[in-house]
């Protein structure tokens, strides 16, 4: 995904990649940037977790250079932090700083472009970030172009899946408190949000580096219990193997949680499941939706999968499309196997590319016909809708409707789903 956020008061110009925590993470450098007088900068906000993601970066890097060769371009993210001397040679490129420091303030204060670069020479700024023990806590008041706000809880990841480079990017797993997330949400609802989205590497993880191990579960609950103003509540991705009990008992009771999980699934083979040295297998997945969809009959699916991993056959590759079939994913999303550097499985035999690519494309093709019978099955009933902009938004569920009235931004409406159009839905707000 690449966003990019520039607006007419002079933000540095940031192109994201990646993630919804590297969303939440341009705002703020975006606001850390500004403040310090950098708003002539081009940001490039990376990503690590496919090679296509660092190709579509270094396009985007030489594209912008060749339409502002004055502008100063400088590289961060994930993929500059596991290697930043790839980008350091770009000819393009005048600096590279580590995921810790896009986030400190005390950093982008010291930071002056010129001085660095010319008279010390000096234009790489990467700290190990194993070393890192603490999150960022910047609060950040509104999102560029977004009604709905993103909020990191937690940063890292302590698990080592053997396909995975990103937690060299990001380093330990670490948790927000819970007090500074409660103020990170009312910091936005002050300017309007109505949709909160919690993010973080490793979602689930939420609280293990807290005294007495909070689960995510309770801070979800402290959440909507201290924040009565707050409409709605969602998720970003979360691990099936670590969703605990209060979590589900908050997706039963709790009716501003949106029903909308979204699964860090990979795969369906459980041979390969454990060459991924996951913590899940096959019937964990159907387990926890079968248990999700008994609390919450409205509850919607969506999962990542990998296609082509190391030793992958087509017996393999068939379980991970029965399970979405059986588990009834709604919305998946497929990463063609990406053999990163360093990892356990770019030492596993490979899946020849051609191969990967066909299996990536029927999982997509599955993918498609699951998302529009789910499409189907919307039309004639009422979803509440939060309203984006030009009259669309995204129901509960997180099916994107858009509405025959002009709506205005950031309301949320009673919307009839009358049928399929090239947004996803088509609403009316009338009876």
């Amino acid at each position: 995904m690449n966003i990019t956020s520039k607006n007419k008061n002079s933000l540095p110009d940031i192109k994201t990649f990646g993630c919804r925590l590297n969303i939440w993470e341009s705002q703020v450098i975006s606001d850390l940037a500004s403040n310090n007088g950098h708003n002539d900068l081009i940001i490039f906000n990376t990503c690590a977790v496919t090679s296509e993601a660092e190709r579509q970066a270094r396009q985007a890097i030489r594209t912008s250079k060749k339409n502002r060769p004055d502008a100063k371009i400088l590289v961060t993210g994930c993929a500059a932090q596991i290697d930043p001397q790839r980008w350091n040679i770009m000819p393009e490129v005048d600096f590279v700083i580590g995921n810790k420091e896009k986030l400190d303030e005390n950093f982008w204060k010291k930071f002056v472009p010129e001085h660095n670069s010319l008279l010390h020479n000096q234009n790489v700024f990467v700290q190990d970030i194993m070393e890192v023990k603490t999150t960022s806590e910047h609060l950040i008041e509104s999102f560029n172009k977004h009604t709905r706000g993103f909020v990191q809880v937690q940063n890292g990841c302590d698990h080592r899946c053997t396909f995975c480079i990103i937690p060299f990017g990001r380093g330990p797993s670490r948790s927000v408190s819970t007090q500074n997330v409660i103020n990170s949400i009312n910091s936005l609802l002050k300017n309007g949000v109505k949709e909160i989205v919690l993010t973080g590497v490793d979602l689930t993880s939420w609280g293990v580096d807290i005294f007495g191990k909070p689960s995510l579960g309770l801070l979800v609950k402290k959440i909507l219990k201290n924040i009565p103003n707050l409409h709605r509540l969602r998720l970003s991705s979360i691990d099936p193997a670590e969703v605990d009990f209060e979590l589900m008992d908050a997706f039963e009771h709790e009716e501003r949680l949106m029903p909308h999980i979204h699964l860090s699934i990979q795969h369906g083979d459980d041979i390969i499941l454990k060459r991924m040295k996951r913590r899940h297998l096959y019937r964990d997945v159907i387990n926890f939706v079968k248990e999700a969809k008994r609390r919450r009959n409205d509850i919607v699916f969506g999962g990542d999968f990998i296609a082509g991993f190391p030793t992958e056959d087509e017996k393999a590759h068939h379980k991970s499309m029965q399970l979405i079939r059986e588990a009834n994913i709604t919305y998946i999303h497929v990463f063609p196997y990406s053999n990163r550097k360093n990892t356990p499985a770019s030492n596993m035999p490979q899946v020849q590319k051609k191969i990967i690519q066909k299996r990536a494309k029927e999982l997509r093709d599955l993918a498609e016909q699951q998302h529009n019978k789910f499409l189907v099955s919307q039309i004639g009933t009422t979803q509440k809708v939060l309203i984006e902009n030009n009259s669309v938004g995204h129901a509960t569920n997180f099916s994107k409707i858009k509405l025959k009235e002009n709506v205005e931004a950031c309301t949320i409406v009673s919307t009839k789903i009358l049928e399929i159009n090239h947004y996803g839905l088509l609403g009316t707000t009338r009876n």
